[in-house]
């Protein structure tokens, strides 16, 4: 495909997630960042998001916002990149997908805010505990080198992400394992691109004031 890929972001946001995956699939995109508060939550940028909130790519007439969709959709826009599973072997790739953006999610940013699920409503919400999810996840990334097996995909990108802004900021417990995972993808040499201009970036804004 030969659209014109556009990301929207923020250097200071989740669309670093995004920026990353871009960088995996190694084909020329555009760079929109826009201000939060101003810009973001303009006409023109609500034409693209109507949510207001980064990031969000564009591919020619596609728009596609959400994280995990982002990865998803590139993967699959970009075969070749080799970011995606063949369809029979997605069982895993999916599962920890989806995983991350709802009971990783779910449960960091409540832990976050202060809410705790009482005892007696845990089979109410989605993700059971706090806990609960960290054991899981742990448990994953011990099991293989990546997410999904001993190749790295484009859910490594999102999980990936999850567990390093986590670490970073205390949200997630410094477990062995996380730590062990999240080191091999900073390896990776798209990892470190997008971090490199994601950095450059928020110092601009910084000089910008």
């Amino acid at each position: 495909m030969t659209d014109e890929l556009v990301l929207y972001t923020n250097p200071m946001s989740r669309g670093r997630i995004a920026r990353w995956m871009l960088e995996e699939i190694g084909v020329p995109y555009r760079t929109e960042i826009l201000h939060f508060g101003t810009t973001m939550k303009g006409d023109a940028y609500k034409a693209v998001n109507p949510m207001g909130k980064v990031p969000a790519v564009k591919h020619g007439k596609h728009v596609v916002t959400e994280c995990a969709a982002i990865c998803a959709y590139l993967a699959d826009a970009f075969p070749e990149a080799g970011l995606a599973p063949p369809t029979e072997q997605r069982a895993d790739y999916y599962r920890w997908l989806f995983f991350a953006a709802g009971p990783l999610e779910a449960s960091v940013s409540n832990r976050v805010l202060g809410f705790e699920v009482p005892k007696e409503r845990e089979r109410m919400i989605g993700y059971g505990t706090y806990q609960d999810v960290m054991d899981v996840l742990e448990k994953a990334v011990r099991t293989s080198a990546y997410i999904a097996g001993n190749t790295f995909t484009a859910a490594d990108v999102y999980v990936g992400s999850h567990l390093g802004y986590g670490l970073q900021f205390g949200t997630i417990e410094k477990r062995p394992a996380f730590e062990q995972y999240f080191g091999r993808l900073t390896l990776r040499d798209a990892y470190q691109r997008a971090n490199e201009k994601d950095n450059a970036a928020a110092a601009e804004l910084q000089k910008a004031g």
